[in-house]
Formats: structure tokens, sequence, C-alpha cells
């Protein structure tokens, strides 16, 4: 697909770069394994809650860089719309984990630390015009290369199966293609903020499709959630301050 779109758009999937993209792969490659291990092993919750750590963990890596450089001024709101939005996570997902579980729940952790370092990797590669479709290619290139080195065979599939798998597929990829052009151009504590919004759509849709129960917590931590990403994008819009993670002379 990422081919196809490349050429469609009169582009290429070679990249002058080749590094990154194999730092950024990688990376990408390894926090979405160490994952997939969480959440076979963890209530959904937990795992849930420990990979939406990644946008926690890039504002301290961002606050952390800013700092070590001599930056002048770090905008603390906008790294408390970060935290405003994973308490929503939180109110939301309230995790809990046994003891027998602790070695799972650090590798939900790690997941979510790796998965910051692969978005600041992602805003790097934008910042040198490297298109969205480029990266997401090398990208899912190595998750190819991934499944292949932990090949365990195939068993069958109906129609339906068949039809959910290719719309997991299509879905995942344009969220990916998304995700990328939004981490490559826009700014990098706004995003996320609103990365948070999908704890929220997970919950609506738990409700109107699965009959999940609506509790005084989940509620609240909706609008916690909304309350961030409301908040970071109108800051950004009013053009009142400057996200750390923007590059250099803009506002």
């Amino acid at each position: 697909m990422m081919f196809v779109l490349a050429r469609w758009r009169g582009g290429t999937v070679a990249t002058p770069v080749p590094a990154m993209h194999f730092w950024r792969s990688l990376f990408g490659v390894v926090s979405l394994c160490l994952w997939f291990y969480a959440i076979s092993n963890l209530p959904l919750a937990t795992a849930m809650t420990l990979n939406y750590m990644s946008s926690v963990w890039m504002a301290l890596f961002l606050v952390g860089g800013a700092i070590a450089l001599g930056a002048s001024r770090v905008d603390g709101r906008l790294i408390a719309t970060v935290l405003v939005g994973f308490g929503g996570v939180f109110l939301i997902l309230r995790p809990t984990i046994a003891a027998q579980q602790l070695w799972y729940g650090l590798a939900g952790l790690l997941s979510g630390v790796i998965a910051a370092t692969t978005y600041l990797q992602v805003i790097a590669l934008g910042r040198i015009d490297e298109p969205e479709y480029r990266i997401v290619f090398w990208f899912s290139l190595s998750g190819v290369g991934a499944l292949t080195l932990g090949w365990t065979g195939m068993h069958g599939h109906g129609w339906n199966g068949a039809a959910l798998l290719l719309a997991v597929g299509t879905l995942a990829t344009v969220a990916q293609l998304m995700m990328t052009r939004a981490y490559g151009t826009g700014r990098t504590l706004v995003n996320a903020s609103l990365q948070y919004l999908g704890i929220a759509w997970s919950f609506a849709y738990g409700v109107l499709l699965f009959d999940d129960r609506v509790t005084v917590f989940a509620a609240a931590g909706m609008l916690l959630i909304a309350a961030a990403g409301l908040s970071a994008s109108l800051l950004r819009s009013r053009g009142s301050v400057a996200d750390i993670g923007d590059p250099p002379n803009t506002v």
C-alpha cells in the first residue's frame, strides 16, 4: 500500500537517511512487540495505561533535553495538558496489577518508554522533509521482518476473518500515516495530548458496541482527556506558547 501510494504521489520509497529509518523502525517494532507481550498477559486496562504513558515520557524527554541545552523557557502549560490527559486515561481504565504480573508490567512500561523515542524519531524525520508514506513504508517493512522471525505457521480463516484482518490492516495503516504526518509537521506536546482521545473513542465504542457500563470515573476521565486536548490546541492556535518540540525559530 505504501509503495503504491508513493508512486501515485510521484515519489519514491528510496531514502537519503537509511540509518534514521533503521533506528525508528527498530524501536517501533520492539515497542509494539513488548506491548503485545504485555497486553496478552495483563488486564487490558493496565496494558493500555502503560502504553499511553508514552506521551508522559515524551514530555519528560523534551523537558530534559531543553534544560540540558539551556533553553530559556520551558512552557509548563503544555506539559500540564499531557499530565491531565494521562490522569483521564487512568480514571477510565483504573489499572490493576498482581504481584505475579510485575514482569509483564515492566514490559508494558518499557514499551511506553521506547514508543516515546520512536515519536521523537518521527519528528526528526519530518523536520528533514521525509514524506510520511516513506516513513510508514520502512516501518511496515520492518514489521514484516519481525513477523518472519517469529513465524509459527498459518491457520485457516473464513471470509469474515479475512475481512476483519483486511479492515485491521487498512485502518492501522491509515492511522499510522496520520500519526506520522501529525508528529512530523505538527506540535509535539499538542499531538501527545490529542493522542489520549484514542482512549475516549475506545470507551465510546465499548459502550455503543459491547454494552460496557458508563461509570462516574469513566465520565470524569473522558472530560479530562477532552479538556487536555482542547487546551493544548487552543494554546497552539493562539500562538501564545512555544512547544519545546518545535523546530527552531517557530512560535
